[in-house]
Protein backbone atom coordinates (compact mmCIF):
# COMPACT_ATOMS: atom_id res chain seq x y z
CA UNK A 1 0.00 0.00 0.00
CA UNK A 2 2.73 1.96 0.98
CA UNK A 3 4.34 1.66 -2.36
CA UNK A 4 0.91 2.67 -4.32
CA UNK A 5 1.08 5.83 -2.27
CA UNK A 6 4.35 6.54 -3.26
CA UNK A 7 4.06 6.20 -6.88
CA UNK A 8 1.04 7.61 -6.61
CA UNK A 9 1.52 10.71 -4.78
CA UNK A 10 5.36 11.07 -5.44
CA UNK A 11 5.71 11.27 -1.37
CA UNK A 12 9.59 11.29 -1.14
CA UNK A 13 9.92 13.84 -3.71
CA UNK A 14 7.74 16.26 -1.43
CA UNK A 15 9.56 15.11 1.49
CA UNK A 16 6.51 13.50 3.32
CA UNK A 17 5.21 10.45 4.08
CA UNK A 18 2.06 8.38 4.63
CA UNK A 19 1.79 9.21 8.58
CA UNK A 20 2.05 12.51 8.19
CA UNK A 21 -0.21 12.91 5.00
CA UNK A 22 -2.59 10.72 6.95
CA UNK A 23 -2.87 13.05 9.77
CA UNK A 24 -2.73 16.16 7.59
CA UNK A 25 -5.96 15.18 6.23
CA UNK A 26 -7.70 14.32 9.54
CA UNK A 27 -6.27 17.28 10.48
CA UNK A 28 -7.94 18.74 7.56
CA UNK A 29 -11.16 17.66 7.63
CA UNK A 30 -12.12 18.08 11.76
CA UNK A 31 -11.64 21.68 11.05
CA UNK A 32 -14.24 21.97 8.18
CA UNK A 33 -16.64 18.99 8.99
CA UNK A 34 -18.93 21.95 10.62
CA UNK A 35 -19.70 22.61 7.38
CA UNK A 36 -21.91 19.43 7.11
CA UNK A 37 -23.90 20.75 10.10
CA UNK A 38 -24.19 24.37 8.97
CA UNK A 39 -24.67 23.87 5.03
CA UNK A 40 -27.96 21.83 5.57
CA UNK A 41 -29.07 24.51 8.42
CA UNK A 42 -28.41 27.56 5.52
CA UNK A 43 -29.54 26.12 2.64
CA UNK A 44 -32.77 24.63 4.55
CA UNK A 45 -33.76 28.44 5.23
CA UNK A 46 -34.59 28.09 1.70
CA UNK A 47 -37.50 25.39 1.94
CA UNK A 48 -35.00 22.53 0.66
CA UNK A 49 -34.94 19.48 2.39
CA UNK A 50 -31.84 19.70 4.99
CA UNK A 51 -31.50 15.86 5.04
CA UNK A 52 -30.84 15.15 1.73
CA UNK A 53 -28.82 18.40 1.78
CA UNK A 54 -26.63 16.81 3.81
CA UNK A 55 -25.64 13.79 2.08
CA UNK A 56 -24.94 16.04 -0.84
CA UNK A 57 -22.62 18.65 1.03
CA UNK A 58 -20.51 15.23 1.45
CA UNK A 59 -21.07 13.59 -1.58
CA UNK A 60 -20.00 16.70 -3.41
CA UNK A 61 -17.08 17.16 -0.88
CA UNK A 62 -16.10 13.43 -1.86
CA UNK A 63 -15.44 14.35 -5.79
CA UNK A 64 -14.20 16.96 -5.87
CA UNK A 65 -11.73 15.91 -3.18
CA UNK A 66 -10.55 13.34 -5.13
CA UNK A 67 -10.10 15.02 -8.01
CA UNK A 68 -8.03 17.39 -6.39
CA UNK A 69 -5.97 14.04 -4.93
CA UNK A 70 -5.29 12.20 -7.96
CA UNK A 71 -5.47 15.21 -10.97
CA UNK A 72 -4.03 17.97 -9.28
CA UNK A 73 -2.13 15.80 -6.36
CA UNK A 74 -2.62 19.00 -3.97
CA UNK A 75 -2.94 18.72 -0.17
CA UNK A 76 -6.97 20.94 -0.58
CA UNK A 77 -10.17 19.74 0.59
CA UNK A 78 -12.98 21.12 -1.19
CA UNK A 79 -17.00 21.70 -0.10
CA UNK A 80 -19.54 23.52 0.07
CA UNK A 81 -18.14 26.74 0.57
CA UNK A 82 -19.86 29.77 3.12
CA UNK A 83 -20.42 32.61 1.98
CA UNK A 84 -21.37 31.40 -1.31
CA UNK A 85 -24.22 29.39 0.23
CA UNK A 86 -25.41 32.12 2.67
CA UNK A 87 -25.72 34.36 -1.30
CA UNK A 88 -27.61 31.70 -2.33
CA UNK A 89 -30.18 31.36 0.40
CA UNK A 90 -30.44 34.77 1.82
CA UNK A 91 -29.60 37.00 -1.47
CA UNK A 92 -31.07 34.96 -4.11
CA UNK A 93 -34.19 33.27 -2.84
CA UNK A 94 -34.97 34.98 0.57
CA UNK A 95 -33.94 38.57 -0.88
CA UNK A 96 -35.10 38.56 -4.25
CA UNK A 97 -37.43 36.14 -4.43
CA UNK A 98 -36.20 33.53 -6.65
CA UNK A 99 -36.96 29.46 -6.08
CA UNK A 100 -34.16 27.77 -4.81
CA UNK A 101 -34.40 25.18 -8.04
CA UNK A 102 -33.69 29.24 -9.83
CA UNK A 103 -30.09 29.09 -7.46
CA UNK A 104 -29.34 25.91 -8.19
CA UNK A 105 -29.69 26.48 -12.17
CA UNK A 106 -27.52 29.28 -11.56
CA UNK A 107 -25.12 27.14 -9.53
CA UNK A 108 -25.05 23.89 -12.58
CA UNK A 109 -24.18 27.40 -15.46
CA UNK A 110 -21.43 28.36 -13.06
CA UNK A 111 -20.16 25.13 -12.69
CA UNK A 112 -20.18 24.22 -16.82
CA UNK A 113 -18.88 27.98 -17.33
CA UNK A 114 -16.09 26.96 -15.03
CA UNK A 115 -15.01 24.08 -16.71
CA UNK A 116 -14.79 25.57 -19.98
CA UNK A 117 -12.65 28.64 -18.77
CA UNK A 118 -10.30 25.93 -17.03
CA UNK A 119 -9.99 24.01 -20.22
CA UNK A 120 -9.28 27.05 -22.03
CA UNK A 121 -6.67 27.97 -19.41
CA UNK A 122 -8.69 31.75 -18.59
CA UNK A 123 -8.77 30.83 -14.70
CA UNK A 124 -5.10 30.03 -14.82
CA UNK A 125 -4.21 32.85 -16.95
CA UNK A 126 -6.14 35.35 -14.01
CA UNK A 127 -3.94 33.37 -11.14
CA UNK A 128 -0.78 34.11 -12.80
CA UNK A 129 -1.64 37.64 -13.11
CA UNK A 130 -1.77 37.98 -9.46
CA UNK A 131 1.80 40.22 -8.88
CA UNK A 132 4.18 37.91 -6.23
CA UNK A 133 3.58 40.93 -3.75
CA UNK A 134 0.18 39.97 -3.83
CA UNK A 135 0.09 36.20 -3.59
CA UNK A 136 1.90 36.51 -0.74
CA UNK A 137 0.24 39.68 0.79
CA UNK A 138 -2.95 37.10 0.02
CA UNK A 139 -1.67 34.20 2.39
CA UNK A 140 -1.29 36.80 5.41
CA UNK A 141 -4.80 38.00 4.85
CA UNK A 142 -6.02 34.62 4.75
CA UNK A 143 -4.21 34.06 7.64
CA UNK A 144 -5.89 36.65 9.03
CA UNK A 145 -9.01 35.91 8.01
CA UNK A 146 -9.04 32.08 9.27
CA UNK A 147 -8.17 33.45 13.19
CA UNK A 148 -10.77 35.97 13.27
CA UNK A 149 -13.24 33.12 11.97
CA UNK A 150 -11.65 31.33 14.80
CA UNK A 151 -12.02 33.64 17.09
CA UNK A 152 -15.69 34.22 16.57
CA UNK A 153 -16.29 30.40 16.40
CA UNK A 154 -15.21 30.00 19.52
CA UNK A 155 -16.44 33.27 20.90
CA UNK A 156 -13.69 35.06 22.36
CA UNK A 157 -14.60 38.43 20.24
CA UNK A 158 -18.06 39.04 19.19
CA UNK A 159 -20.08 42.05 17.61
CA UNK A 160 -19.72 45.50 19.20
CA UNK A 161 -22.64 47.59 19.09
CA UNK A 162 -22.79 50.92 17.17
CA UNK A 163 -24.65 53.35 19.68
CA UNK A 164 -26.00 56.43 18.40
CA UNK A 165 -23.53 59.39 18.20
CA UNK A 166 -19.91 59.04 17.75
CA UNK A 167 -19.14 56.36 20.18
CA UNK A 168 -18.54 52.84 19.48
CA UNK A 169 -19.39 49.64 21.21
CA UNK A 170 -15.64 47.63 20.50
CA UNK A 171 -15.60 49.24 17.34
CA UNK A 172 -16.76 46.47 14.78
CA UNK A 173 -15.47 43.57 17.66
CA UNK A 174 -15.05 43.38 20.64
CA UNK A 175 -13.97 40.79 23.67
CA UNK A 176 -16.44 37.84 24.26
CA UNK A 177 -17.29 36.55 27.82
CA UNK A 178 -14.19 34.73 27.67
CA UNK A 179 -15.27 33.30 31.66
CA UNK A 180 -17.79 31.47 30.44
CA UNK A 181 -17.40 27.57 29.14
CA UNK A 182 -17.26 28.03 25.51
CA UNK A 183 -14.59 30.54 25.22
CA UNK A 184 -12.96 29.73 27.81
CA UNK A 185 -12.53 25.68 26.38
CA UNK A 186 -11.09 27.37 23.15
CA UNK A 187 -8.64 29.45 25.18
CA UNK A 188 -7.35 26.32 26.62
CA UNK A 189 -7.55 24.76 23.91
CA UNK A 190 -5.05 26.98 22.10
CA UNK A 191 -2.72 26.85 24.43
CA UNK A 192 -2.55 23.56 24.44
CA UNK A 193 -2.17 23.36 21.25
CA UNK A 194 0.44 26.18 20.67
CA UNK A 195 2.39 24.62 23.86
CA UNK A 196 2.39 21.14 21.54
CA UNK A 197 3.40 23.10 18.49
CA UNK A 198 6.50 25.12 20.48
CA UNK A 199 7.57 21.51 21.02
CA UNK A 200 7.31 20.54 17.68
CA UNK A 201 5.04 17.88 18.18
CA UNK A 202 3.85 15.73 14.67
CA UNK A 203 0.10 15.85 14.41
CA UNK A 204 -0.14 19.18 16.64
CA UNK A 205 -3.43 20.64 15.49
CA UNK A 206 -5.19 17.45 15.44
CA UNK A 207 -4.26 16.41 19.04
CA UNK A 208 -5.19 20.12 20.17
CA UNK A 209 -8.60 19.52 18.35
CA UNK A 210 -8.51 15.76 20.42
CA UNK A 211 -8.05 17.28 23.35
CA UNK A 212 -10.19 20.10 23.47
CA UNK A 213 -12.82 18.31 22.45
CA UNK A 214 -12.21 15.73 25.55
CA UNK A 215 -12.19 18.51 27.91
CA UNK A 216 -15.11 20.04 26.73
CA UNK A 217 -16.67 17.00 28.19
CA UNK A 218 -16.88 18.01 31.84
CA UNK A 219 -17.29 21.62 30.87
CA UNK A 220 -20.50 20.74 29.41
CA UNK A 221 -19.51 22.41 25.66
CA UNK A 222 -18.78 18.65 24.47
CA UNK A 223 -22.03 16.74 23.79
CA UNK A 224 -22.15 12.78 23.88
CA UNK A 225 -24.72 10.86 22.11
CA UNK A 226 -27.25 9.34 24.62
CA UNK A 227 -26.28 6.09 22.87
CA UNK A 228 -23.91 4.17 20.25
CA UNK A 229 -27.17 3.70 18.30
CA UNK A 230 -27.15 7.02 17.69
CA UNK A 231 -24.04 7.43 16.26
CA UNK A 232 -24.74 4.99 13.29
CA UNK A 233 -27.94 6.06 10.26
CA UNK A 234 -27.75 5.21 6.86
CA UNK A 235 -27.17 8.55 4.33
CA UNK A 236 -30.33 9.65 3.56
CA UNK A 237 -31.69 10.17 -0.19
CA UNK A 238 -30.97 13.59 -2.23
CA UNK A 239 -33.75 12.14 -4.19
CA UNK A 240 -35.98 15.81 -2.71
CA UNK A 241 -33.57 18.05 -4.08
CA UNK A 242 -31.19 16.54 -7.15
CA UNK A 243 -31.02 17.46 -10.51
CA UNK A 244 -33.95 19.97 -9.99
CA UNK A 245 -33.11 22.69 -12.04
CA UNK A 246 -35.81 25.62 -13.75
CA UNK A 247 -36.75 26.08 -17.84
CA UNK A 248 -35.30 27.76 -20.60
CA UNK A 249 -37.40 30.05 -20.65
CA UNK A 250 -35.63 31.28 -16.83
CA UNK A 251 -32.45 30.09 -17.75
CA UNK A 252 -32.37 32.43 -20.66
CA UNK A 253 -33.25 35.31 -18.76
CA UNK A 254 -31.34 39.00 -17.72
CA UNK A 255 -32.39 37.77 -13.97
CA UNK A 256 -30.38 34.41 -14.85
CA UNK A 257 -27.69 36.61 -16.08
CA UNK A 258 -27.38 38.93 -13.05
CA UNK A 259 -27.24 36.07 -10.37
CA UNK A 260 -24.90 34.45 -11.93
CA UNK A 261 -22.39 37.24 -12.68
CA UNK A 262 -22.26 37.50 -8.88
CA UNK A 263 -21.57 33.85 -8.17
CA UNK A 264 -19.21 33.17 -10.67
CA UNK A 265 -17.26 36.38 -9.40
CA UNK A 266 -17.13 35.39 -5.87
CA UNK A 267 -15.95 31.97 -6.25
CA UNK A 268 -13.85 32.95 -8.93
CA UNK A 269 -11.64 35.20 -6.26
CA UNK A 270 -12.39 32.85 -3.55
CA UNK A 271 -11.05 30.44 -4.82
CA UNK A 272 -8.07 31.73 -6.78
CA UNK A 273 -7.31 33.17 -3.13
CA UNK A 274 -7.45 30.34 -1.60
CA UNK A 275 -5.13 28.18 -3.95
CA UNK A 276 -2.59 30.74 -4.00
CA UNK A 277 -2.46 31.53 -0.25
CA UNK A 278 -2.27 28.42 0.83
CA UNK A 279 0.05 27.62 -1.78
CA UNK A 280 2.28 30.54 -0.71
CA UNK A 281 2.59 28.80 2.77
CA UNK A 282 3.46 25.44 1.49
CA UNK A 283 5.89 27.05 -0.62
CA UNK A 284 4.69 25.77 -3.71
CA UNK A 285 4.46 28.27 -6.17
CA UNK A 286 7.64 28.22 -8.81
CA UNK A 287 10.29 31.12 -9.02
CA UNK A 288 7.55 33.14 -11.19
CA UNK A 289 5.38 32.92 -8.27
CA UNK A 290 2.73 31.28 -10.32
CA UNK A 291 0.85 27.41 -8.72
CA UNK A 292 2.61 24.72 -11.20
CA UNK A 293 -0.74 22.85 -11.82
CA UNK A 294 -3.28 25.36 -10.88
CA UNK A 295 -5.14 24.41 -13.97
CA UNK A 296 -6.05 20.96 -12.43
CA UNK A 297 -6.99 22.42 -9.17
CA UNK A 298 -9.30 24.49 -10.73
CA UNK A 299 -11.10 21.86 -12.60
CA UNK A 300 -11.51 19.96 -9.19
CA UNK A 301 -13.54 22.83 -8.00
CA UNK A 302 -15.29 23.45 -11.50
CA UNK A 303 -16.58 19.65 -11.40
CA UNK A 304 -17.41 19.78 -7.72
CA UNK A 305 -19.45 23.05 -8.33
CA UNK A 306 -21.53 20.95 -11.29
CA UNK A 307 -21.67 17.73 -9.63
CA UNK A 308 -22.98 19.67 -6.15
CA UNK A 309 -25.48 21.53 -8.27
CA UNK A 310 -27.20 18.65 -9.48
CA UNK A 311 -27.05 16.49 -6.31
CA UNK A 312 -28.78 19.34 -4.50
CA UNK A 313 -26.27 21.56 -3.19
CA UNK A 314 -24.59 25.11 -3.71
CA UNK A 315 -21.22 26.32 -5.33
CA UNK A 316 -18.39 23.93 -4.23
CA UNK A 317 -15.19 25.57 -3.47
CA UNK A 318 -11.52 25.03 -1.95
CA UNK A 319 -11.33 25.24 1.64
CA UNK A 320 -8.72 28.09 3.34
CA UNK A 321 -8.98 25.42 5.99
CA UNK A 322 -6.96 23.09 3.86
CA UNK A 323 -4.56 25.43 5.69
CA UNK A 324 -4.27 23.53 8.86
CA UNK A 325 -3.65 20.22 7.19
CA UNK A 326 -0.55 21.96 5.56
CA UNK A 327 0.43 23.44 8.89
CA UNK A 328 0.52 19.69 10.30
CA UNK A 329 2.72 18.57 7.14
CA UNK A 330 0.25 17.72 4.17
CA UNK A 331 2.04 18.02 1.28
CA UNK A 332 0.23 15.94 -1.48
CA UNK A 333 -3.19 14.61 -2.66
CA UNK A 334 -2.98 12.07 -0.04
CA UNK A 335 -4.15 14.23 2.43
CA UNK A 336 -7.09 15.65 0.24
CA UNK A 337 -7.86 11.58 -0.41
CA UNK A 338 -7.80 10.99 3.27
CA UNK A 339 -10.11 13.89 3.61
CA UNK A 340 -12.50 12.80 1.28
CA UNK A 341 -12.52 9.34 2.77
CA UNK A 342 -13.78 10.79 5.67
CA UNK A 343 -16.16 12.55 4.10
CA UNK A 344 -17.35 9.59 3.04
CA UNK A 345 -17.14 7.94 6.97
CA UNK A 346 -19.73 10.66 7.95
CA UNK A 347 -22.11 9.73 5.55
CA UNK A 348 -22.81 6.70 8.30
CA UNK A 349 -21.10 8.38 11.64
CA UNK A 350 -22.27 11.80 11.07
CA UNK A 351 -23.30 12.40 14.72
CA UNK A 352 -19.75 11.03 15.80
CA UNK A 353 -18.22 13.86 13.79
CA UNK A 354 -20.41 16.44 14.17
CA UNK A 355 -20.01 15.87 18.24
CA UNK A 356 -16.89 18.10 17.73
CA UNK A 357 -17.52 21.31 19.41
CA UNK A 358 -16.89 24.78 17.29
CA UNK A 359 -15.09 25.80 20.05
CA UNK A 360 -12.37 22.52 19.60
CA UNK A 361 -11.86 23.33 16.08
CA UNK A 362 -11.62 27.17 16.50
CA UNK A 363 -8.21 26.51 18.18
CA UNK A 364 -6.46 24.94 15.28
CA UNK A 365 -7.87 28.17 13.04
CA UNK A 366 -6.44 30.40 15.10
CA UNK A 367 -3.00 28.79 15.44
CA UNK A 368 -3.11 28.30 11.49
CA UNK A 369 -3.69 32.08 11.30
CA UNK A 370 -0.88 32.45 13.23
CA UNK A 371 1.20 29.90 10.36
CA UNK A 372 -0.27 31.61 7.23
CA UNK A 373 1.77 35.00 8.37
CA UNK A 374 5.02 34.31 7.14
CA UNK A 375 5.07 35.09 3.63
CA UNK A 376 4.76 38.88 4.53
CA UNK A 377 8.11 38.87 5.05
CA UNK A 378 9.02 38.04 1.14
CA UNK A 379 7.24 41.94 0.85
CA UNK A 380 9.30 44.19 -0.27
CA UNK A 381 8.05 47.10 2.11
CA UNK A 382 10.31 49.73 0.84
CA UNK A 383 8.41 49.72 -2.85
CA UNK A 384 5.24 50.81 -1.93
CA UNK A 385 3.96 50.00 -4.85
CA UNK A 386 4.21 46.91 -3.97
CA UNK A 387 3.53 47.22 0.17
CA UNK A 388 0.60 49.16 0.00
CA UNK A 389 -1.48 47.26 -2.48
CA UNK A 390 -0.53 44.33 -0.56
CA UNK A 391 -1.07 46.62 2.80
CA UNK A 392 -4.85 46.42 1.52
CA UNK A 393 -5.29 42.65 0.34
CA UNK A 394 -4.20 41.48 4.07
CA UNK A 395 -6.22 44.36 5.95
CA UNK A 396 -9.21 44.07 3.79
CA UNK A 397 -9.75 40.19 3.74
CA UNK A 398 -10.79 39.63 7.54
CA UNK A 399 -12.37 43.36 8.07
CA UNK A 400 -14.35 42.96 4.55
CA UNK A 401 -15.03 39.24 6.05
CA UNK A 402 -14.37 38.26 2.31
CA UNK A 403 -10.92 37.08 0.69
CA UNK A 404 -12.38 37.92 -2.74
CA UNK A 405 -13.07 41.87 -1.20
CA UNK A 406 -9.31 41.74 0.03
CA UNK A 407 -8.32 40.80 -3.73
CA UNK A 408 -10.16 43.33 -5.35
CA UNK A 409 -8.60 46.28 -2.91
CA UNK A 410 -5.14 44.69 -3.64
CA UNK A 411 -5.09 44.17 -7.49
CA UNK A 412 -7.27 47.35 -8.28
CA UNK A 413 -5.13 49.80 -6.13
CA UNK A 414 -1.93 47.69 -7.27
CA UNK A 415 -2.73 48.83 -11.10
CA UNK A 416 -4.03 52.68 -10.06
CA UNK A 417 -0.97 53.07 -8.05
CA UNK A 418 1.19 51.51 -10.53
CA UNK A 419 -0.37 53.27 -13.44
CA UNK A 420 0.16 56.75 -11.56
CA UNK A 421 3.64 56.49 -11.02
CA UNK A 422 4.88 55.74 -14.00
CA UNK A 423 5.29 52.29 -13.60
CA UNK A 424 2.78 50.97 -16.09
CA UNK A 425 4.69 48.55 -17.45
CA UNK A 426 4.78 46.51 -14.53
CA UNK A 427 0.84 45.62 -15.05
CA UNK A 428 -0.49 43.36 -17.57
CA UNK A 429 -3.42 43.47 -20.12
CA UNK A 430 -4.86 41.04 -17.76
CA UNK A 431 -4.17 43.03 -14.83
CA UNK A 432 -5.96 45.90 -16.47
CA UNK A 433 -9.22 43.64 -17.21
CA UNK A 434 -9.32 42.12 -14.14
CA UNK A 435 -9.66 45.43 -12.61
CA UNK A 436 -12.18 46.65 -14.72
CA UNK A 437 -14.44 43.71 -13.90
CA UNK A 438 -13.97 44.26 -10.40
CA UNK A 439 -14.68 48.24 -10.83
CA UNK A 440 -17.75 46.84 -13.04
CA UNK A 441 -18.99 44.55 -10.28
CA UNK A 442 -19.32 46.83 -7.34
CA UNK A 443 -20.91 49.35 -9.57
CA UNK A 444 -23.31 46.69 -11.14
CA UNK A 445 -23.90 46.26 -7.52
CA UNK A 446 -24.56 49.59 -6.21
CA UNK A 447 -26.66 50.87 -8.76
CA UNK A 448 -28.62 48.05 -10.07
CA UNK A 449 -29.30 45.52 -6.99
CA UNK A 450 -31.86 48.30 -5.41
CA UNK A 451 -33.74 48.37 -9.18
CA UNK A 452 -33.91 44.59 -9.97
CA UNK A 453 -35.22 43.91 -5.85
CA UNK A 454 -37.82 46.81 -6.96
CA UNK A 455 -38.84 45.37 -10.72
CA UNK A 456 -37.98 40.95 -10.56
CA UNK A 457 -40.81 39.45 -11.46
CA UNK A 458 -41.15 35.86 -10.66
Amino acid sequence: MNSFFEKTFKLKEHKTNVRTELFAGLTTFMTMAYILAVNPNILGTTGMNTDAIFTATAVSSIVATIIMAFYANYPFALAPGMGLNAFFAYTVVIQLGYSWQFALTAVLIEGIIFILLTLFNVREAIVNAIPLSLKHAVSVGIGLFIAFIGLSQAGIVKSGKFIAGDTLDGLIVKLGDITTAGPLLAIIGVIITAILVANKVKGALLIGILGTTIIGIPLGVTLLPSSFADLVSLPPSVEPIAFKFVGFNEIFSFDMLFVLFIFLFIDMFDTIGTLVGVGSKANMLDKKGNLPKAKQALFADAVGTTVGACLGTSTVTTYIESASGVADGGRTGLTSLSTAALFGVTLFFAPLFLMIPPQATATALILVGFFMMSPILKIDFNDFTEAIPAFLTIIMMPLAYSIADGIVFGMVSYVFLNLFTGKFKKISITMYIIAGLFISKFVIEEFFMEWIIKNINI
